[in-house]
């Protein structure tokens, strides 16, 4: 059990582990998972000011749309935080990077196209992945959904 599973299992909410091995890509890790690229949700740290941070999901065949963002939190500029910062923030390292069991709280922001789905989240660990419910994330999460993501291709 690491963190992140361990807060999942104090709020009572149903999830999988799904480990594999190191990956080299997002299309590698949803294969390895066993779910679609849409259905593999990247958690993205975005810094809208100094110590001010957010954690953005998107489906992983999309990226993030900056002028919506922008428009959502209501800001003329943020940032995608760095490797160290991200991990300074979150307490993981890029590509494992997930909502639960961070130290600090984060506002979460989720692109509206997860609705409804079950999806794959990083598990705080390379090679692991956490399966649940996005409608579960966002409840539990008390997250904002919105339209916040472009396609990557």
């Amino acid at each position: 059990m690491n963190r992140a599973t361990a807060e999942l299992d104090e709020l009572g909410i149903e999830y999988e582990v799904r480990r594999h091995g190191r990956v080299g890509s997002l299309v590698e890790a949803a294969a390895a998972r066993g779910v679609e690229a849409s259905h593999l949700v990247k958690t993205m740290v975005v810094r809208v000011a100094e110590g001010n941070y957010r954690l953005v999901m998107v489906p992983g065949d999309s990226v993030i749309s900056w002028p919506k963002l922008r428009e959502l939190l209501g800001v003329s500029r943020m940032t995608m935080a760095g490797a160290d910062e991200a991990r300074e923030v979150t307490g993981y390292e890029r590509g494992t990077i997930t909502p639960f069991g961070a130290p600090k709280a984060l506002e979460v922001i989720v692109d509206e196209r997860v609705v409804g789905e079950t999806i794959s989240v990083g598990g705080g660990e390379h090679g692991m992945g956490i399966t649940i419910s996005a409608d579960d994330l966002i409840k539990a999460k008390s997250a904002t959904v919105a339209a916040v993501t472009e396609p990557a291709y």
